[in-house]
């Protein structure tokens, strides 16, 4: 049986599909050959025995759908009050899972001048002073020691461009010609991907945890293995009670899932997926497991596939699968 590995990106620019596939495979093979599988990590990633697919759906944020696409995306409309909230609460939450544990009591510190910078005030809010107050936030994140390339972010302002997409997508809004919105097109797209008869092993990162979460509910074939990577999903205000369906658990058709956090990762709420995530009927519930990669920015998705502890058990989910 020839197994399907479907990667799943996050937020972000616009991106090559072919060539972020690329490099996702190659930072895989590099986690495979320090977990000891250099030789079926070769027979699998580079030999074809796996059919491996990158499901993209970045230009569904431009403006306009990529040409060649059938349907075409409305524009954005300027955030408002509300989406500005959603993004303060989405800060939030990132700067008190930092505060769950911090470095020192200098970071602490610094965390708390940020989260008090967030936090409402109870005034009454002037045109724009709420976005103003989100910026301001986010500029004072850049100010926290050790964290000053959390995100791989040049500025406050690409930082805040890029977490708009996780609240556009949780907004359920933005309905193209066919009704459609943003998130429903966005899902289409990955289970596009997804085998729907035979196994698929599902590696998710960032916003695409919570995308290939929900897609994962409305999939009935056999998903042996569902890693997230940098997942926001534990988010306590601006994530968790956004996702659907609810109660949040498990999809019914995941054998096993495992999820992989860093301590420098600022976009991961919540280590502990299994303590707000419920089991399935299987008793498949997540899994997490620290690691720690080295250099400044440690959230992108080939820094966690090259991790021994990531592959390892990828290549073996792989293998099980391709002599059953």
């Amino acid at each position: 049986m020839r197994p399907r590995l479907v990667f799943v990106h996050g937020v972000g620019k616009p991106r090559e599909a072919k060539t972020e596939l690329e490099e996702w495979r190659a930072a895989l093979s590099v986690g495979a050959r320090a977990a000891g599988h250099s030789r079926k990590a070769a027979e699998l990633l580079d030999g074809g025995a796996v059919d491996i697919r990158f499901a993209y759906y970045g230009d569904l944020f431009l403006p306009e759908a990529a040409p060649g696409n059938e349907a075409v995306a409305p524009a954005p409309a300027p955030a408002g009050p509300d989406e500005d909230e959603e993004l303060r609460e989405l800060l939030l939450d990132m700067v008190d899972e930092q505060l769950d544990a911090p470095r020192d009591d200098r970071q602490a510190q610094a965390l708390r001048v940020t989260r008090n910078k967030l936090a409402p005030t109870g005034e009454e809010q002037g045109p724009g002073s709420l976005a103003r107050q989100v910026l301001v936030g986010a500029n004072s994140l850049f100010a926290v020691p050790g964290l000053r390339t959390f995100g791989g972010w040049l500025s406050a302002g690409a930082m805040k461009h890029d977490l708009h997409q996780v609240r556009r997508y949780l907004a359920r809004k933005e309905t193209d010609e066919a009704g459609l919105s943003l998130d429903r097109r966005i899902r289409a797209r990955v289970a596009t991907e997804l085998d729907p008869e035979g196994p698929t092993v599902v590696v998710a990162h960032s916003l695409g945890t919570v995308v290939a979460f929900e897609t994962l509910h409305a999939h009935s074939a056999h998903v042996p293995l569902f890693v997230t990577l940098g997942s926001p999903l534990g988010m306590r205000t601006a994530v968790r009670p956004r996702v659907r369906p609810q109660p949040v658990q498990t999809p019914e058709p995941v054998g096993r899932w495992l999820n992989f956090w860093d301590r420098d990762d600022f976009v991961t709420g919540g280590t502990e997926l299994a303590l707000c995530i419920a089991s399935n009927a299987a008793s498949v519930a997540p899994v997490s497991t620290r690691v720690d990669s080295d250099g400044l920015n440690v959230h992108p998705a080939v820094k966690y596939l090259a991790q021994p502890a990531v592959a390892g058990p990828l290549i073996e989910a792989l293998d099980a699968v391709t002599v059953a």
